[in-house]
């Protein structure tokens, strides 16, 4: 059984956690908050994010695919990030363009390994 924690399954793994994250917020709404229409816009996010990793997982190539343009996205959100962002500046005062400057670092080489581990977008000869 191929392992589940690899860079091949790098954003399944970030999108299994985020999945997980919306689902304790659903909880922590419907039960604590005491709340209907927000618990259950979350949980439709959960249910679609969780489907997204879970075809990640069994190697479902659209959903690789998602996930790799996903990370492309969020690469391009941290590059101008960097330049035009206020809010991210507001809350992290000067240590916003270390961390920034990491993250993109760390996100454009985990997307670049996402890509060549998965053979995407790889030739047929």
């Amino acid at each position: 059984m191929k392992s589940r924690i690899s860079l091949s399954n790098t954003f399944e793994l970030i999108l299994a956690l985020a999945t997980i994250g919306l689902l304790l917020a659903v909880l922590q709404s419907f039960v604590i908050g005491r709340h209907y229409i927000i618990p259950t816009t979350q949980l439709a996010a959960a249910l679609v994010l969780g489907n997204i990793a879970w075809y990640g997982f069994s190697g479902q190539l659209w959903a690789k695919l998602l996930l790799f343009w996903s990370g492309v996205l969020l690469c391009c959100h941290l590059f101008f990030a960097l330049f035009w962002s206020k809010a991210y500046r507001d809350i992290l005062g000067v240590a916003f363009e270390p961390v920034c400057l990491l993250l993109l670092i760390l996100f454009v080489w985990l997307t670049v390994q996402y890509k060549r581990r998965n053979h995407l977008f790889a030739r047929s000869a």
